[in-house]
C-alpha cells in the first residue's frame, strides 16, 4: 500500500454518493490488510454499483483507485466470488502484512 493517497471521486456525486463509494473503498482496504466478510464486501460492492451503475465508469474508478492505492476493487470481487458464503475475503500481494 501506497502512504498517502487519494480516492478517485465524481464531482457530480452528492455527499451520501460519496460516503458510499468511499465505504467501499475503505471495504478493499480491509481485504488487502485484515481481511473482510465476503458478506461485507459484496453489500458494499452492490451499494457501489448503485451510485455507479455503467461498467466502463466502474473500471475507470478501479484503475485509478489501484494507480493510487495498489489495491484492486476488481481482485477482491474475483475473491469474494470463490469465496464461501461465511468466510472471509483476504488478498495477499506481497506487500502486505
Amino acid at each position: 500500500m501506497q502512504e498517502n493517497y487519494s480516492y478517485p471521486l465524481n464531482s457530480d456525486w452528492n455527499q451520501d454518493e460519496i460516503v458510499k463509494v468511499i465505504a467501499l473503498y475503505n471495504a478493499v482496504e480491509m481485504a488487502y490488510e485484515h481481511g473482510i466478510k465476503r458478506e461485507d464486501f459484496l453489500q458494499k460492492y452492490r451499494t457501489f454499483q448503485q451510485v455507479v451503475p455503467m461498467k466502463m465508469e466502474q473500471k475507470q474508478l478501479d484503475k485509478y483507485f489501484e494507480l493510487e492505492s495498489g489495491y484492486s476493487i476488481y481482485q477482491v470481487f474475483k475473491q469474494s466470488q470463490k469465496t464461501q458464503n461465511n468466510g472471509k475475503v483476504r488478498i495477499y500481494n506481497g506487500n502486505n502484512n
